[in-house]
């Protein structure tokens, strides 16, 4: 059996004591009248107005809120590109993040705030989205440098990141790896990314799909 949002319960309970409230005014003459008054018209509005929002920015998560732009259907292809040399192709269809939270998932910032950052920026990109100016997916940039504690955070001390003959080419490399004095994003290292202006010459894996 579905189960009804409890968005949708708060709401509707509130609209019904708000009515009763309206067209039964004398009833707020009484203390417990009072009381209703003020679950109805303030508690209550309150807590559905949290609940909705908390729902709401909860979904943002998804894989399939942030390629719901048209903008964003490049990226959500690239996730599929066939060459491991693309790094979100490779951690998608790997399972090296959750797939219905990939997007989150690596451009989230691992700090105190990072989480509510990442869903105030995806509340910008709505919001360029129906009253702003819609970028080219090629124009589309990060808004800082990607930091290796994001990629760190899930890689940091694995046994197949720190003996891997690439992060090992020059003494020190895989320290200044983890200190962040080298990107992980410098050339000949992982500097291929979503790359979509290179989507029209590549070849996808077969298999999955973003849709629920």
């Amino acid at each position: 059996m579905p189960t009804i949002p409890i968005g949708i319960l708060i709401g509707s309970l509130t609209a019904f004591l708000a009515g009763l409230v309206a067209f039964r005014a004398d009833l707020t003459r009484a203390r417990g009248g009072k009381i209703l008054a003020f679950f109805a018209l303030f508690l209550l509005p309150s807590v559905a107005l949290w609940a909705g929002l908390s729902q709401h920015m909860e979904a943002s998560k998804s894989t399939q809120f942030c390629l719901s732009c048209h903008v964003m259907e490049d990226y959500g292809k690239s996730l599929y590109v066939d060459d491991r040399s693309y790094i979100p192709a490779s951690h998608f269809q790997n399972n090296r993040v959750p797939r219905d939270e990939a997007c989150y998932t690596c451009h989230s910032d691992y700090t105190m705030f990072g989480g509510v950052k990442a869903k105030l920026r995806g509340l910008r990109h709505v919001w360029v989205e129906y009253l702003g100016t819609i970028p080219k997916p090629e124009d589309i940039k990060l808004y800082t440098p990607f930091n290796n504690r994001e990629c760190l955070h899930c890689h940091a001390g694995a046994r197949s990141f720190t003996e891997s003959s690439s992060h090992n080419k020059t003494p020190g490399m895989l320290a200044q790896v983890t200190s962040n004095q080298l990107s992980c994003m410098s050339s000949k290292c992982h500097d291929t990314v979503h790359d979509v202006s290179t989507l029209g010459d590549a070849t996808f894996w077969k298999e999955g799909s973003l849709k629920p």
